[in-house]
């Protein structure tokens, strides 16, 4: 589930009343996409959408919202900032910004769009912006949608140059009832890793991941291992992360489901060696790559090719594992490398592009960060 949801799904069911802050559009250069979302409360702000001092006006507005909500509960309004020295940013754009004041009676359509997400489904939400403040609108998404999308279908009633209402009204909407609608398809962005090694490098690769959209299986036969890199109270706050203690590690690459992000970092090279293929006979995996030096990828090449692996499909396989460019070797740096790579890779993907467009640590002409066999793995 997008971070944002779940933050609102449990202000919400816990009895609060919130502002959510969408971007809803954006014109030239600006710190977030459209789409980008914050969450406003009485006595905090959760995610960001862009900070500076457009966030903190942001959180301002919202905080005018929260308290003229008190006589209109579902409050909208709608706000055109500037991007320049009047908000000391230099970015030169402008953004459009959606206020919304939530409470209790949003928990439902709230709850669906996060039971739809967590289905892997798209969802269009759709909310109008005029005085009779319409309840919001949630309808499935086109089949197979990957791509999210925000717009803002202007009324006559808000100024888009200027950012204001018609005289008489602060609200961003026309008191005719003619107001603008904002629009958007959310989609799932959470992918799916599954990490074999609980050493040095996979603990700080796992820590990384904790932070982004993504579900992580950690798996390691070596149960100790675990305990090792990770006090109790952190396994807290890996809330995307299934530690899995398992004596056959293979079986997670068969329960994996299609699409899936592979890395492999044990121990043992021999164990490297059988999960390789296991995942290269699969074939349908997102990203493969595999701790270990040019020379170990020269040796499995060798091996798997014997063993009948595809050319093509040993092909795809990242190995040194990393970005390029960055020469420390240790754990925290390797992660941070593997971690651009993985969403370097989630990106071409959803923009339709080839492996071949994605730069491959088999391909480079000098030595990525993990090019290495050592220890601390």
């Amino acid at each position: 589930m997008q971070a944002w949801l779940s933050d609102l799904q449990q202000l919400l069911a816990h009895g609060d009343t919130v502002v959510l802050v969408t971007v809803a559009r954006v014109e030239g250069s600006a710190p977030r996409e459209a789409g980008t979302k914050m969450i406003v409360t009485r006595d905090t702000a959760r995610h960001t959408i862009g900070g500076g001092h457009l966030e903190w006006r942001a959180i301002e507005i919202a905080r005018e919202v929260l308290r003229d909500g008190v006589r209109r509960p579902r409050m909208r309004r709608l706000e055109r900032m500037a991007l320049g020295p009047s908000l000391g940013q230099c970015c030169g754009g402008a953004v459009v910004l959606a206020f919304e004041r939530l409470d209790v009676s949003d928990l439902g359509w709230v709850a669906t769009l996060a039971k739809r997400l967590a289905a892997g489904q798209a969802s269009v939400r759709s909310v109008s912006f005029g005085p009779s403040a319409d309840p919001v609108l949630l309808t499935e998404g086109e089949p197979g949608c990957a791509t999210p999308d925000c717009l803002l279908w202007d009324g006559a009633g808000f100024d888009e140059r200027q950012g204001k209402a018609p005289a008489g009204n602060q609200d961003g909407v026309s008191p005719a009832g003619l107001a603008a609608l904002l629009t958007e398809t959310i989609v799932p962005r959470e992918f799916s890793v599954v990490l074999f090694g609980a050493g040095h490098v996979g603990a700080a690769l796992v820590r990384v991941l904790a932070t982004l959209p993504c579900r992580v299986r950690w798996v390691d036969e070596r149960d100790a291992q675990f305990a090792q890199h990770l006090l109790p109270a952190a396994l807290h706050d890996l809330t995307n992360v299934e530690v899995d203690a398992n004596d056959a590690p293979d079986e997670a690459v068969d329960e994996a489901g299609p699409d899936s992000y592979f890395i492999v970092m044990t121990h043992n090279h021999a164990r490297d060696l059988a999960l390789a293929e296991r995942i290269l006979r699969r074939g349908d995996f997102a990203f493969f790559g595999m701790i270990g030096s040019r020379t170990k990828r020269r040796q499995f090449e060798h091996r798997l090719a014997a063993r009948g692996i595809d050319p093509a499909r040993l092909a795809r396989m990242a190995c040194p594992i990393g970005i390029e460019g960055i020469a420390d070797k240790s754990p925290e740096v390797i992660a941070i490398a593997v971690a651009a790579q993985l969403l370097r890779t989630v990106e071409a993907n959803r923009s339709g592009r080839t492996a071949a467009d994605v730069p491959s640590s088999a391909t480079l002409s000098f030595s990525p960060s993990t090019d290495h066999d050592s220890d601390i793995r």
